[in-house]
């Protein structure tokens, strides 16, 4: 059975990892780890982690506003809802530009998704095999 290859060893530091989850460029020494952040295993988890950590001030806003705490939290819940379902609506595209704006050719996010989902599939089932959806 094959392991995946350990993360990047220069991560960005907190405060680099706000301004990257809010669409800012890391330096040039952590284009590796935004490569492993966009196609890891568990990359659309951390897609959602910086799509709340971008909805986060509009939050705090929102339950600062005056008025019954009712329609605050239904604000609340319903503005994190749609804020959601148009960040997970272009997951795969904002994981690409991701990738492109550190250095990586378009296309390179999905296929080395692509061959970690294929190799993960060949070690559990064999080489070969699709399930009969695709």
């Amino acid at each position: 059975m094959a392991t995946t290859p350990p993360a990047p060893s220069s991560r960005p530091n907190p405060a680099q990892w706000v301004w990257y989850a809010f669409g800012g460029k890391l330096p040039d020494r952590c284009a590796e780890w935004v490569l492993h952040d966009v196609t890891c295993r568990t990359w659309a988890l951390r897609h959602l982690a910086r799509a709340l950590t971008q909805l986060a001030p509009f939050c705090a806003v929102l339950m600062l506003l005056p008025g019954p705490m009712w329609i605050r939290l239904s604000s609340l819940a319903l503005g994190v809802l749609v804020g959601l379902f148009y960040s997970v609506c272009y997951m795969g595209e904002t994981g690409e530009h991701r990738a492109i704006k550190h250095g990586f050719p378009p296309g390179v996010a999905r296929d080395t998704r692509a061959m970690r989902r294929d190799l993960d599939r060949a070690n559990k089932h064999g080489v070969g095999y699709r399930p009969w959806w695709e």
